[in-house]
């Protein structure tokens, strides 16, 4: 990895020590503030999890009962893709997304969201998967979201968008645009392995169709 930053609500002069990823619970769920830099950083290697019953499929139109949703691939002038840690789940990295609203094309959808998670609204849209992808809730997470959205889905089917930073790493801010909670704790620009190591297990399928197809512009 070439870069990575966090965030966290904690007085300067008290700043824990950086524990990460395997650690980051320790600091569980504080919402980020001010970011600092660090560099030369290895990504730990999660051990192999036991599988969780899910499934993934491609189609042309999302199905009904899962939650229409946008992902966000979003690659530097390295080719390295930018993730973030999640406040709400230990360990669990992941690339941008969110739903789309009613009457939303997809395309904007993933432009708003964007700049909403991470501040970031200087990136240009260079490719999208054109079908889309689906990936079913494991069951406590299904119950879990019942609950915070009010409405039971099965899980989430995604259009993703790949689109290339053209701003300056300044401009990354996971407080985002301040009009939604801050979801990620850290940020990081990864290989597409390392993103696809360190997702939640009920993602990593979509996440490997996702990025071969935009393979040709991670080379």
């Amino acid at each position: 990895m070439a870069l990575c930053r966090s965030s966290f609500y904690s007085p300067p002069q008290h700043r824990p020590p950086l524990l990460f990823p395997s650690k980051l619970s320790s600091f569980f769920p504080i919402y980020p503030s001010t970011s600092f830099k660090f560099t030369s950083l290895a990504l730990l290697h999660q051990p192999p999890k036991t599988p969780v019953s899910c499934t993934c499929c491609s189609m042309d139109a999302p199905p009904q009962g899962y939650r229409r949703n946008v992902g966000i691939c979003l690659i530097n002038s390295s080719k390295k893709i930018f993730a973030a840690s999640r406040l709400d789940i230990p360990n669990a990295w992941q690339m941008p997304q969110g739903g789309i609203d009613d009457n939303e094309d997809p395309k904007d959808a993933a432009i708003r969201e964007l700049k909403e998670e991470t501040g970031v609204s200087s990136a240009e849209v260079l490719e999208e998967v054109r079908y889309w992808l689906t990936y079913d809730f494991p069951p406590e997470v299904r119950e879990k979201l019942k609950v915070q959205w009010g409405s039971d889905w099965k899980g989430q089917a995604q259009k993703w968008f790949l689109l290339k930073f053209a701003g300056k790493e300044e401009e990354i801010n996971l407080l985002g645009d301040g009009m939604e909670k801050p979801e990620f704790g850290e940020w990081s620009w990864m290989s597409p392995d390392e993103i696809i190591d360190h997702a939640v297990e009920f993602k990593k399928n979509v996440y490997k169709e996702v990025l071969a197809v935009f393979s040709p512009h991670l080379q």
